[in-house]
């Protein structure tokens, strides 16, 4: 795998005992063929000077938030639109809590806000910072937003402890880098359709049926089609996610609306991937009224909604259509029966019995079942399984004609 010729990528330094192995992975970059320029925290400058990084990156290095007395350009504008990438190694934990909460009070801060260009981040802190609540509450935050984040590795700290909280070796650091940049555009011109989240189906003004869904595999994969180029469509549930930036984002609640949306913009889509955790069943009767709590109990009468799903598989003329099986026993003889009943081209088998997989987990183990091949994928974030299903995506594509 080797990244595509002058990738520009921005190389942010922040203030941390590990702010010289940036030197490593500038020149490891380099060696990829990235041209690379270097910002850097006031903090940083402090282990490091910038003249090293500028003498070896052939570039000035970005520093100032306020241009020099008589230059128009914005300066975080300006550098804000050059990357195809941006990398921050490392990363501290005051960097990352303002990444998370979109501050912006310095030139790398506002320059992430000011780009549209994937980031990754390294992050390097000591082990008590790092599991600090509010620092992985700050981790989270970005890996929802769609950064991807590399490390943080055991070993030896600042401190002279060892622990978890060491930058990541920056062989890995540019090795990611590298498969990021790979995936750049590679779903330029295409338009993807997502379902996320899950619906809900009332009973009475005040009570409703749903199921465990959060959301969060269907709005990663929404991020990493926009990250890889594609227009995005994102149907979705009810879900405590932020929406994806880039994507066009419809809300819908009950199944019907779901229905009734996501017909409406396949028509157009190339691909859809159904995530979304649709009801099977809703109430035969809906009370206009709040039902009174007797000592009789409840008993709800429910009927099976339409799988609209398989309508639009039996109608996709060349388009690709990925469906998701979520089981508990008999996992595969179950998703391979609904790949041939629904028309999909790809189903992706979530065993609950799985650890780390299911509902309100940012991590996933599936299967990717294609006809009679099955692919199991180790545990991986949600974030990678959605790669990995838009991977299978393009390799269809290159075997078959553009519909």
């Amino acid at each position: 795998m080797a990244m595509p010729s002058k990738t520009r990528i921005l190389l942010g330094i922040s203030g941390g005992i590990a702010a010289y192995k940036g030197v490593e992975v500038l020149r490891g970059l380099q060696r990829e063929g990235a041209e690379v320029r270097v910002a850097m925290t006031a903090a940083a400058q402090k282990f490091i000077q910038p003249l090293t990084f500028e003498a070896l990156s052939g570039h000035p290095v970005y520093t100032r938030l306020f241009p020099d007395a008589g230059d128009p350009d914005i300066v975080h504008v300006k550098l804000g639109e050059w990357p195809e990438l941006i990398l921050i190694a490392p990363a501290t934990a005051n960097v990352i809590a303002k990444m998370a909460n979109g501050l912006a009070d310095d030139l790398l801060t506002c320059t992430l806000l000011s780009s549209e260009a994937p980031v990754m981040v390294a992050p390097a802190m000591e082990t008590a910072m790092y599991r600090h609540p509010a620092a992985q509450r700050n981790l989270q935050r970005l890996a929802d937003m769609g950064y991807r984040l590399i490390g943080p590795e055991d070993g030896a700290l600042a401190s002279g402890r060892s622990g978890l909280g060491r930058l990541a070796d920056p062989e890995r650091i540019v090795a990611e880098a590298v498969s990021s940049a790979v995936t750049f555009g590679d779903l330029s011109g295409r338009k993807i359709l997502v379902t996320g989240g899950r619906t809900e189906e009332d009973i009475d003004p005040v009570r409703f049926i749903t199921n465990r869904s959060t959301g969060k595999m269907g709005y990663a994969v929404a991020r990493r089609a926009r990250q890889r180029g594609a227009d995005v469509v994102l149907v979705s549930g009810p879900a405590d996610l932020d929406q994806p930036a880039g994507v066009e984002f419809i809300r819908v609640r009950t199944v019907s609306e779901m229905r009734a949306a996501t017909e409406s913009a396949f028509e157009g889509a190339d691909a859809l991937v159904m995530t979304a955790a649709v009801l099977d069943f809703r109430p035969r009767v809906v009370s206009d009224a709040k039902i009174k709590k007797n000592a009789n109990g409840l008993t709800l009468d429910l009927v099976a909604n339409e799988d609209f799903l398989v309508g639009l598989g039996a109608r996709k003329n060349g388009r690709i259509v990925v469906g998701f099986a979520m089981e508990t026993e008999n996992g595969l003889p179950n998703a391979r029966k609904k790949l041939d009943e629904k028309h999909l081209d790809l189903i992706v088998l979530n065993d609950l019995n799985e650890s780390g997989a299911g509902f309100g987990v940012d991590t996933n183990v599936v299967t990717l079942i294609d006809g009679d091949e099955a692919e199991p994928l180790p545990k991986m974030s949600k974030l990678e399984v959605a790669d990995r299903i838009l991977d299978w995506v393009i390799d269809r594509w290159t075997q078959t004609p553009r519909p």
